[in-house]
């Protein structure tokens, strides 16, 4: 089967500082991939290598078989990549359905036109619902995306990665920041709303790590140490010992 994301011996580095050396991975299609490692391991680089807010300074990215290396994120996310940021990206003005029905129109086929009332695209209209059903903000419909709690916002942040239809969702540490029982609300939902699609996300919470992830790759200085299941990752030595904070030899 082809992978759903391959990246082939990427290098990226900033003047002369190297941040991914040689990195190859790949992401099977349907499958829910955790990436963790320590503060500056380059997880974040990674994901914008991908979704192509950098550019690789050597090697190839492939999403679904297709070589995207050096396209534009507009370009890829067209091909069915969409992600998150772990900072909130919203329309902070604009309410909550009109966040979601932004994020639904291109994939609809709607551009930028003078002649076209967007309140007629009723295609687009019932994505944004059935998207706001699911993240349980129907109840928030109008109100305006700046005065959602911090959870309903990243709830939402979740919603606009997915109501445009991509089936290769990026989430960049979407739990950070919240208490247990906001954690717990926001893992179910992405479970829900990611069914049958590509997960890949960044996560320091070892415990959503753990509870949702059906692969783990390690990232440490740039290079991914270990690719397992979260069973073989939890009991990996050298993970243990670069991560997890468990010496070797340890029992």
């Amino acid at each position: 089967m082809t992978p759903a994301i391959e990246l082939v011996d990427v290098h990226k580095a900033f003047g002369r500082t190297p941040i991914i050396w040689g990195l190859s991975l790949a992401i099977e299609a349907g499958t829910r991939q955790a990436l963790i490692g320590p503060n500056g391991a380059g997880k974040s680089t990674l994901f914008n290598l991908i979704t192509g807010k950098y550019p690789v300074s050597r090697g190839r990215i492939r999403l679904k078989g297709e070589d995207i290396t050096g396209l534009r994120p507009y370009a890829i996310n067209r091909r069915g990549l969409s992600r998150s940021f772990q900072v909130t990206n919203l329309f902070p003005r604009l309410s909550v359905f009109e966040n979601l029905r932004c994020s639904a129109l291109w994939s609809r086929g709607y551009g930028y036109s003078f002649w076209h009332l967007v309140d007629n695209a009723r295609d687009v209209r019932e994505r944004a619902e059935t998207v706001m059903e699911q993240l349980n903000l129907t109840a928030r419909r109008h109100v305006p995306a700046g005065v959602l709690s911090y959870a309903e916002q990243r709830a939402l942040e979740i919603g606009i990665t997915i109501a445009g239809g991509a089936d290769v969702i990026l989430l960049d540490e979407p739990t950070s920041g919240m208490s247990r029982s906001e954690t717990e609300h926001v893992v179910q939902l992405i479970r829900q709303v990611t069914a049958g699609k590509t997960l890949v996300m960044v996560e320091h919470d070892m415990s959503v790590v753990f509870d949702l992830a059906d692969r783990i790759a390690v990232l440490v200085y740039g290079k991914i140490i270990a690719h397992d299941t979260p069973e073989r990752i939890r009991a990996n030595a050298a993970v243990q010992e670069a991560y997890l904070g468990v010496p070797q030899g340890a029992g």
